[in-house]
């Protein structure tokens, strides 16, 4: 019997490009609602709370704007199931394109983790220079209670790890508020890495790194508030590719 079956579908590619979701803020919609999804990706977080939600932003392109509740640790996001597999399914490339209203009050992550609950946390969590595992992940994020709160960070926190050095994992390029950024990410199957900011290459780490080759991951874009006071996020687009698993 042959270790593999090929069939003629054999990439994987997740898109939207935003053209008219709508979660309403004001109406307190429960994410945890079976099918609740924008295209391919499952609308996850505190969208119980009726000042958070998905909305319409009017944006040549087609937008989506994730208005984040004014809770610690409450977010929004977008995403997928737990169903991608660096060995099996890569390489995998996760992009999209992002802006916040303001760099203040708020993370935002971009990337693959290993947990994409209903109401999702936060895959890390942040103050000064040290950024703390919730749940294994790799990505973008840019979280105002680091040190340098406006620059782009680049964490990889598997199982094993708990905490990393922000200083270590820091991109050259500072966000700017209602300006938009750029992030890819490609994960290899030998468990490397690559990010990429507005198309240049700002962080590179080897074999077994960035992701060991029996996690799985699922693809996550997300805000979350760290004060009192209400945060946004608005998104252009997201993209995952990756192959598919043909092993039998």
């Amino acid at each position: 019997m042959s270790l593999t079956g090929m069939g003629e579908f054999g990439q994987i590619f997740l898109f939207d490009d935003f053209c008219g979701p709508n979660c309403p803020v004001a109406n307190a919609e429960a994410a945890t609602t079976p099918g609740h999804f924008i295209g391919p990706f499952r609308i996850v977080g505190d969208t119980v709370e009726t000042d958070s939600g998905i909305v319409v932003a009017s944006k040549a392109s087609g937008w989506a704007t994730l208005t984040v509740n004014d809770e610690n640790g409450k977010g929004i996001g977008l995403g997928t199931d737990v169903c991608f597999s660096p060995v099996l399914n890569g390489p995998l490339v996760f992009e999209t394109r992002v802006e916040t209203s303001a760099l203040t009050a708020r993370c935002i992550f971009a990337g693959f983790a290993g947990t994409v609950a209903d109401d999702v946390a936060e895959p890390v969590t942040s103050a000064t220079t040290t950024i703390t595992k919730v749940v294994p992940c790799l990505g973008f994020i840019l979280d105002s209670q680091l040190t340098a709160g406006t620059y782009w960070h680049m964490p990889y926190l598997l199982a094993a790890d708990t905490t990393q050095t922000s200083t270590t994992v820091v991109s050259g390029q500072v966000a700017v508020a209602a300006e938009a950024d750029v992030l890819r990410l490609e994960v290899f199957p030998d468990g490397s890495a690559k990010w990429y900011i507005n198309g240049k290459l700002e962080q590179t780490v080897a074999a077994g790194l960035a992701a060991t080759t029996t996690t799985l991951l699922g693809a996550l874009v997300g805000g979350w508030g760290t004060t009192t006071t209400a945060a946004d996020l608005s998104v252009d687009y997201i993209a995952v590719r990756g192959n598919r698993d043909w092993t039998r």
